[in-house]
């Protein structure tokens, strides 16, 4: 995420702001950023009486500001991190008035995950004059998609599109679960080195072969064959393969499908960027949409909200969820 990286790279530069306040939905960018402060502004001799990590159900705001009144001893900074800051509740507006008058050899880090400020609140309009205002926001699929190959040729590794794809369906966006396979995976392949869907598979145990993905490129080609082992192998493991995101997998893909039809410049280029996916995957579409007319991926997307409601009990209390996905597979290949 570009705004994280423009923060350490101020922070890096000696451009410190007096206060970080780091809110969202996405704890991971929160945690890299705290994490960048804990470990880099003071060195390990001055962190021993300039550095405390305080957590918002333990202090109250009160709690934080003396703290953060103090003066450094030895160092030109004392760093003030403020954990789980969310459960200060609405007394963490009781913050304006330090903010209004910061000490300025305190760097102040206050880590309100899941939530975000009322903007329309005092706090956030004097956070935004003389400090940093962070929000991390949840990234979807597509995002994350970009995220991995970023992050990895930072550590200089490159990664295989339908790899990344495996991560991303087999982790969903859990940026911190990713990141720590990625970790393993950078331990095992050599740097300048593709990370490939074999590796993948070898030393995370994501199947190349039946998961989400292949399921979606065997129904694109009408491979009946190819999509009914996946079903089965779906079938006899079902923990790891819910129906909810095998429905949400094809749902989004016949969406993408039925706005491939209206487009009338199908060019790779204008695919890619319209339906916001990699290029990689851009032939698939080509396929698929040669395979299902406009007319009728109409009526499978149709199909799947009606197989959804059954498989959350509406009109098939007693279907195994498996038979359900294998009476859709079926009707979409045989339409």
């Amino acid at each position: 995420m570009n705004e994280v990286k423009k923060i350490i790279d101020s922070i890096k530069k000696g451009n410190i702001a007096p206060i970080y306040f780091l809110m969202g939905e996405e704890p991971y960018f929160i945690d890299v950023i705290s994490d960048y402060v804990e470990n880099n502004i003071l060195s390990e001799d001055e962190k021993g009486f300039n550095q405390m990590v305080l957590y918002g159900q333990d202090v109250s705001v009160s709690d934080i500001v003396n703290n953060a009144k103090r003066f450094p001893m030895m160092a030109p900074y004392q760093v003030i991190i403020v954990k789980e800051a969310q459960n200060l509740g609405n007394s963490v507006e009781d913050l304006v008035s330090y903010v209004e008058n910061y000490t300025p050899t305190t760097i102040l880090v206050i880590c309100y995950k899941y939530k975000t400020l009322d903007k329309r609140k005092k706090l956030v309009k004097v956070l935004g004059k003389s400090s940093v205002l962070f929000e991390s926001k949840k990234l979807y699929d597509r995002d994350v998609m970009n995220w991995i190959p970023d992050v990895l040729k930072e550590k200089g590794y490159t990664i295989h599109p339908k790899a990344t794809q495996m991560l991303v369906e087999f982790l969903g966006t859990d940026l911190s679960r990713i990141r720590n396979e990625m970790e393993k995976l950078t331990l095992v392949v050599t740097q300048n080195t593709e990370i490939t869907p074999d590796v993948i598979e070898k030393n995370i145990g994501i199947s190349k072969e039946f998961n989400n993905f292949e399921l979606r490129k065997a129904i694109g080609e009408k491979d009946e064959a190819k999509a009914v082992r996946i079903v089965r192998y779906f079938a006899d493991n079902p923990k790891d393969n819910p129906i909810v995101v095998t429905l949400g997998t094809l749902y989004t893909f016949f969406q993408q499908l039925l706005t491939y039809h209206g487009l009338s410049d199908q060019t790779d280029r204008n695919v890619a960027s319209t339906l916001k996916i990699n290029p990689y995957f851009v032939k698939e579409y080509h396929t698929a949409a040669r395979n299902y007319p406009m007319k009728r991926v109409s009526a499978i997307i149709a199909g799947l909200r009606e197989i959804d409601m059954k498989s959350k009990g509406v009109g098939a209390v007693n279907t195994p969820q498996s038979d359900l996905l294998k009476e859709l597979i079926i009707n979409i290949l045989r339409s």
